[in-house]
């Protein structure tokens, strides 16, 4: 039953698609049946489900890191085995938004006729807001006097707008992500996570992951370190990990039911209406990411020396999971499972790859962010309020700023929204026009995220083809 477990997914999710479709064409929104089919869905799919695997997450991480590091033969193992999964993310996290980039340079999603009618609409509101910003204040928006002053008038009025609108919690995460410096990141989003209290890490909801990473890491050192006076610390951290994992298998086989349920709830929301308008931009993100994938892929076969088809199989649970989910950190008791039970990955590569992996690998949401930033400015650049002309300079700062901000990315359902306010912001680009986009976030989010976890478990594979001789020959009690 559970070798058919996949089979029962997709069912699930078709079973889904179809009840979804159903509630958005047919069911009036406001009628009772709606809304009391939306509450059930998200009851099996968001809170038991997926409020399930995130319940189990941070207990994970700790325990499969200090597993992990613990049961290695000395630190230079470690240091190869960090050395080059590091190594990796940072390639292909690179490499993610020069594909994201090129394709949306090429497709020009925002000069097609759909996106040049969304301007037409906007360029009609901001000469509705130069005849009501004249009549208050008396200043030309054209004249060097006025034209600072009338920006601000607009930023005032859609701030107002978006704080009052059911995304103002989005909104106002994207704000405060804004105002960070690189330097204020690098202290709030980095150090202070890692040095964070280790309890209060592992208590936060989402959890802390750098923090409960760093702390799991120097318990694994200081395990290592102490050698045989640490065999039961090791001894423990072995048996819980296998708790968990255990735990993870009990809960899959609920999977295919509450996958069902959260395919469902997106459909019946998101309907396909949004899809007309943004459809060249959804385009261009899912082709950027096959694209991406398929250079995953080629590295899988040519540096990790497994057939692309047996690796597809081998992570297929995880990977859809990850689509219906959203959540590479939900998504992880099971990558793990997937890694190391069906495609023979070390566990000590897996359980010290996947959980960095989930934490600062995120190519799907680095390709996004630099696509949906120059989309916008392809729509919007050049209004009044969007002063931005997109150049190679442009270009660079949205590039680099794009594989900064995807580390920051909690592994958590539309985060790349937020830190996608770091890139605008480099920009110059106003948050209020991100707002056009998430009509499509959650949709495409599904995309992007199935491809962090994609990329982390190819990571895996790569790391674990590198330095299997070397662990073998460790295991074996051979230099």
């Amino acid at each position: 039953m559970k070798n058919n477990l996949h089979r029962r997914i997709f069912i699930g999710m078709f079973v889904g698609l179809v009840l979804g479709l159903a509630l958005n064409y047919f069911a009036n929104p406001d009628s009772s049946l709606y809304i009391n089919a939306i509450w059930w869905l998200d009851l099996f799919g968001k809170t038991i489900f997926v409020g399930g695997l995130k319940m189990i997450i941070a207990p994970l991480i700790f325990a499969s890191i200090v597993a992990g590091i613990s049961t290695l033969p000395n630190m230079r193992e470690l240091g190869n085995i960090g050395g080059k999964t590091m190594l990796y993310y940072v390639t292909t996290t690179t490499i993610a938004v020069a594909i994201g980039v090129a394709a949306v340079l090429i497709i020009r999603p925002g000069e097609k006729a759909a996106s040049q009618s969304i301007r037409a609409e906007r360029e009609a509101e901001i000469q509705e807001y130069v005849a009501a910003f004249t009549t208050e204040s008396g200043l030309d928006p054209a004249t060097p006097e006025g034209e600072p002053a009338f920006r601000r008038y607009i930023s005032d009025h859609e701030d107002i707008a978006a704080g009052s609108s059911g995304d103002s919690d989005k909104y106002s995460r994207m704000n405060t992500a804004s105002e960070q410096s690189p330097g204020d990141m690098l202290k709030t989003q980095i150090l202070m996570k890692v040095l964070e209290n280790p309890f209060n890490a592992l208590a936060q909801s989402p959890p802390n992951a750098l923090g409960i990473i760093f702390f799991a890491m120097l318990t694994g050192l200081a395990c290592l370190a102490l050698g045989e006076q640490a065999k039961p610390v090791i001894s423990f951290f072995q048996s819980f990990n296998d708790v968990m994992m255990k735990i993870t298998m009990w809960m899959m086989e609920v999977a295919p039911f509450a996958i069902g349920c959260l395919i469902a709830s997106v459909i019946a929301e998101l309907g396909t209406e949004a899809l007309q308008s943004l459809g060249w931009y959804c385009i261009t993100v899912i082709g950027g990411i096959f694209v991406h994938c398929c250079v995953l892929l080629t590295l899988v076969a040519t540096v990790g020396g497994m057939s692309p088809l047996t690796f597809l199989r081998g992570i297929q649970d995880a990977w859809l999971i990850a689509f219906s989910s959203t959540s590479s950190a939900a998504t992880l008791p099971v990558t793990i499972h997937c890694l190391t039970k069906k495609l023979d990955v070390d566990e000590k590569v897996a359980e010290f790859a996947l959980p960095v992996g989930a934490t600062v690998n995120m190519d799907g949401t680095a390709l996004y962010e630099g696509v949906a930033v120059i989309f916008l400015i392809q729509m919007y650049g050049g209004l009044a309020d969007v002063p931005i002309v997109l150049t190679a300079g442009t270009t660079g700062v949205i590039f680099i700023t794009a594989v900064m901000a995807s580390v920051g990315a909690a592994a958590v359902p539309s985060a790349g929204l937020i830190t996608m306010a770091i890139v605008a912001t480099a920009v110059g680009l106003p948050l209020y026009y991100i707002f056009i986009i998430f009509a499509v976030d959650r949709m495409l989010d599904m995309f992007r995220t199935s491809t962090n976890v994609l990329g982390d478990a190819a990571g895996a594979v790569i790391v674990n083809r590198l330095e299997r001789k070397r662990l073998d020959a460790a295991a074996a009690g051979t230099p």
